[in-house]
């Protein structure tokens, strides 16, 4: 299947092509069609499969004929709610870069910066608005935002919004907008206060599920150390000496492992940029451009802070930590082995991540290969078997009873 067998304008299939986009994903091939049939939709999908594009495009066709109907200021007529500042400048940048050729206009709107320059935007009259819910319901109450004329909402990355403790905002942002409106939900993973949402704010959707393992890229090399907790630099800085090359995405899961792992590659001479919540977003905009143009070959980051975020060509993946949600380990592989290209992802398990482990070879229902010639080499776990009581039901203990009702306790 091509994008041209899409009823896109020739506008819009003209910048498809320019972006070197020629085969629609499974993702884009499913929920095309239902949107430009004005369906509500929900898509259960992972990170990196081509949701932002499944989503654009079709509301980029379904308003370019009416782009110029209206004449006077223009009205948005297409909201879309992200999580993060990051995935809002990315949607926009892919909503800039397929209606190039059309009259529609595109902003976004997103804490962490100045209120005025997006009020400006805001007055001048846009088509599609991409927020974040703290920010577009701060520019709503002081009335820069009229949300009446939206015909499409949308709610990306859904799961991460409940993650973040959004769910109570986009319900109070949804009832801004009109009742009569197509809307779309795209999630990676669909946990049941997902589920009660989508009950509450879409009527009669069709579901898009694409499976994990339909997904999970047969070209991505999994490979499994098992070692000390204590040894995880050590581990790290050896293959990154003698194993792995190019560009190297490391996820920490959390903030001070991401700052203190930093610090180690940088003084062992490594070009290293980083991303997590507490860095502002001039700062995290830098690091995504430098390892973007390979002035840092390492990335180092967190799951939330990284969700989302489109870079390719990453040659290796390493989870330093092992995430304890099965589904964020094929976010982060996925982030490898793009385009039919080979990718590498090297996993770090230390005796309290086992568990996470099985679940994620559950999910994935195959196991990761486990590397037993390394340096700092722990044995696979074993099943572990429930040990007998060996102490005697006859054997008297080293107090009597009298002595340990006597006994003060500090507590």
């Amino acid at each position: 299947m091509q994008f041209s067998d899409f009823s896109f304008n020739k506008s819009i299939l003209k910048a498809v092509a320019e972006e070197r986009f020629q085969t629609p994903s499974l993702v884009q091939q499913e929920a095309i069609p239902l949107i430009l049939e004005k369906k509500n939709v929900i898509v259960s999908a992972q990170t990196g499969t081509g949701k932002t594009a499944a989503f654009a495009l079709p509301i980029i066709q379904l308003l370019f004929d009416g782009q110029d109907a209206e004449k006077g200021e223009k009205k948005i007529k297409s909201l879309i709610i992200t999580p993060t500042r990051e995935l809002a400048i990315q949607i926009l940048e892919n909503f800039k870069s397929f209606s190039k050729y059309s009259n529609l206009r595109a902003s976004a709107v997103f804490g962490g910066v100045s209120l005025e320059p997006q009020k400006e935007i805001l007055s001048k009259g846009i088509d599609i608005l991409i927020a974040t819910p703290g920010r577009l319901i701060d520019l709503h109450t002081q009335g820069n935002i009229d949300l009446s004329a939206i015909e499409i909402f949308v709610l990306d990355e859904a799961d991460l919004m409940l993650d973040m403790g959004f769910i109570n905002d986009i319900k109070k942002i949804e009832r801004f907008c009109p009742k009569q409106k197509q809307t779309l939900l795209f999630s990676a993973t669909m946990p049941e206060k997902i589920v009660e949402l989508a009950k509450k704010v879409i009527k009669s959707p069709v579901v898009v599920e694409i499976n994990p393992e339909e997904t999970t890229a047969k070209n991505i090399g999994q490979l499994l150390y098992y070692l000390p907790k204590k040894n995880k630099t050590d581990l790290c800085l050896n293959l990154l000496k003698n194993t792995i090359n190019g560009k190297i995405i490391i996820f920490r899961r959390t903030k001070f492992g991401v700052d203190k792992l930093e610090e180690s590659l940088t003084k062992n001479g490594y070009k290293v940029a980083s991303i997590h919540g507490d860095k502002t977003q001039g700062i995290r905009n830098k690091a995504i451009e430098d390892f973007k143009n390979k002035t840092a070959h390492i990335l180092i980051a967190t799951d939330v802070a990284s969700r989302g975020i489109d870079i390719t060509n990453v040659d290796a993946i390493i989870n330093f930590d092992i995430p304890n949600v099965p589904e964020t380990y094929i976010h982060r592989i996925g982030r490898t082995g793009r385009a039919g290209k080979s990718g590498i992802a090297f996993s770090f398990c230390s005796p309290d991540e086992n568990a996470y482990i099985k679940l994620i070879e559950t999910l994935i229902e195959r196991p990761i290969k486990v590397i037993t010639d390394h340096l700092y080499i722990i044995s696979k776990p074993k099943q572990k078997r429930t040990q007998e009581n060996t102490v005697s039901k006859h054997k008297k203990g080293r107090k009597s009873e009298a002595s340990k009702k006597k006994k003060k306790r500090w507590y």
